[in-house]
């Protein structure tokens, strides 16, 4: 009887508890689904929020950095506008969907130009995902006694690619396994002077052809007399087209990384609008120096590391720069950009600077201040979008790495077609062309060039 009793009374003591415990406590959820939105959240942390968002919705999200806000709310059954305002308070926020790519959302509390970091999500991040994990870039050290097809054969890899006058190899495994079992060993290898990821680097986006358009064609007319001292500018970048355009009397005989491959006859390519932007470039600054003969001896040297591939790497970047370099580029020009950084691009780069030759690259199309590559690289000049004041672009990079800033927009010209398009690219293209202009337009050095670009491009100072 006595042991019944005490088992009723620790029954009821035990409901009691339960009764009394903080309601949701132990269900705290947020669950979003198109177009209604549940939450039972107890003091959750902002980032743990956004990040509960980011991976049931696919969005991007970016936040001012250093926000401090702590959510605690319930609610059922909610529109996603509706929701958003009582999970984020008192912050503000701007939702940007976006037909070629993910929604984006800023939370900011001023400026949606403040929401600047970006959340990550649980998966992996966009540096992963971009690796190639079956591939690793290797250099062999001067003089080396394995050559690399007998290591490759020895590693049971093959070789893809070959930079031979840098020693550089870009090695194929049969998967992921393999390829970090071969880094292990290739660590070690006294024959070995680096190793590293190959990264693979998405194709600018593309451009959209325009109704109408007021914008007058390219106006530059090359210098046709044979000269010593000409100017070569490195376009790094897709596959170009001559035919068509307003540029082809500037076009060098190019290199493709990928043979024959033919680009569409009925879209212009990423590389046609860099090569017009950079011209314009150079234009712009033959105006600001007093010069309206408007001939240049200038000319572009195209080098396609793409052809008709959804994406290039790393390795290919390098080869690129290569090819440029002993092709006596005085500019490189490379409106491209990733998160990873490579060992073998930034010792060419550091090569080239030491020999005179400017290099620029895009700051990137994602508004964070994270570095992104080859545009962090010492030696490189990396070029944001924005406006005459120093205004970044919502859609740009801004960095602390970023040194020039220009308009990240361009229209151009193509099969008697006028296109539009947007991003870093262009930027990059304004920068260095009218470095390219300004050099081909006078005797000065290198350095002086570069000073006087970002005496025009520059960041302004924030006062």
């Amino acid at each position: 009887m006595r042991a019944g009793f005490r088992g009723l009374l620790n029954f009821i003591a035990l409901a009691t508890l339960c009764w009394w415990a903080p309601p949701g406590r132990a269900a705290d959820s947020l669950v979003w689904r198109t177009g209604q939105v549940d939450a039972e959240i107890e003091a959750w942390p902002l980032p743990k929020v956004l990040e509960s968002i980011a991976s049931a919705t696919g969005w991007q999200i970016y936040l001012q950095p250093d926000t401090r806000y702590t959510v605690t709310t319930r609610f059922h059954k909610l529109k996603p506008a509706d929701a958003l305002r009582r999970l984020l308070g008192e912050l503000n926020f701007a939702l940007l969907p976006q037909s070629g790519g993910p929604t984006k959302l800023f939370i900011y509390r001023t400026s949606v130009n403040e929401a600047t970091q970006l959340i990550r999500t649980a998966g992996k991040s966009k540096a992963e995902t971009a690796l190639i994990p079956n591939e690793l870039i290797v250099a062999l050290k001067p003089g080396a006694k394995e050559g690399i097809d007998a290591l490759a054969k020895r590693l049971g890899a093959k070789v893809v690619g070959r930079l031979d006058g840098l020693n550089a190899y870009r090695l194929q495994f049969d998967n992921e396994a393999a390829a970090q079992s071969a880094r292990a060993e290739l660590e070690s290898d006294s024959n070995v002077g680096s190793v590293e990821n190959n990264f693979a680097i998405t194709p600018p986006a593309s451009l959209e052809p325009l109704a109408m358009s007021s914008a007058p064609p390219l106006s530059l007319k090359p210098d046709v007399n044979p000269s010593s001292d000409r100017i070569i500018v490195g376009l790094i970048d897709t596959p170009i087209q001559r035919q068509g355009t307003v540029i082809k009397d500037f076009l060098l005989t190019g290199l493709s990384l990928y043979g024959d491959y033919q680009p569409p006859a009925d879209q212009v390519t990423h590389a046609t609008a860099m090569a017009e932007t950079i011209l314009d470039g150079v234009a712009r600054a033959l105006r600001e120096n007093g010069n309206s003969s408007a001939k240049v001896p200038l000319s572009i040297l195209p080098i396609d590391i793409y052809g008709g591939n959804e994406s290039t790497s790393t390795f290919d970047v390098a080869r690129g720069i290569f090819e440029a370099l002993n092709r006596h580029a005085n500019i490189i020009n490379l409106s491209l950009s990733g998160e990873s950084d490579s060992e073998l691009i930034r010792s060419l780069v550091q090569e080239g600077a030491k020999k005179g030759v400017l290099f620029f690259a895009a700051a990137g199309n994602t508004p964070v201040t994270t570095p992104s590559f080859p545009a962090a690289d010492p030696g490189v000049i990396g070029v944001t979008a924005g406006d005459a004041q120093g205004n970044i672009a919502p859609y740009a990079n801004r960095g602390a790495f970023v040194q020039a800033i220009a308009p990240g927009l361009n229209v151009v010209h193509f099969q008697n077609q006028a296109w539009f398009g947007t991003g870093t690219s262009f930027s990059t293209a304004w920068v260095g062309g009218w470095a390219a202009g300004m050099m081909a337009n006078s005797s000065q050095t290198a350095a002086q060039i570069q000073s006087q670009t970002l005496t025009r491009w520059g960041i302004p100072a924030k006062r």
